[in-house]
């Protein structure tokens, strides 16, 4: 709990991204990417600029709730790689052209390959 303007309010808590600390933009997931890195507390709490109000609180909020955290850290996980496999295989075109076919100025490309072609557009 962080108290603030003689108010007291809950460090960790659920927004739209998930787990957060409270009056940030910083999730539980990302201070859990840090610990499975085996980063102290302390170079946690620098990188993130937290209080020691707010990491005492992050890491016990994380050591009570163990498994809810660690499910949805591992949920976040999968997610971020279905991400990257897609834009990974949707760029594939792109990136191989870019490798591949000597470097043209843009306009060059349009009037030799079309509009579509260059964007990975198929018609």
């Amino acid at each position: 709990m962080v108290k603030t303007n003689g108010n007291i309010r809950p460090t960790v808590i659920r927004t739209q991204r998930g787990l957060s600390v409270s009056g940030t933009r910083i999730t539980l997931y990302q201070i859990m990417a840090c610990l499975k890195a085996n980063l102290s507390s302390e170079l946690i709490r620098d990188r993130f600029k937290l209080s020691i109000q707010q990491i005492n609180d992050v890491l016990k909020y994380i050591n009570q709730n163990r498994d809810e955290v660690e499910t949805e850290y591992q949920k976040i996980l999968e997610q971020a790689e279905t991400n990257r496999q897609y834009w990974e295989n949707r760029n594939r075109n792109y990136l191989m052209l870019k490798n591949i076919l000597p470097q043209l100025p843009h306009n060059r490309w349009k009037k030799k390959f079309g509009q579509s072609y260059i964007h990975g557009k198929t018609e």
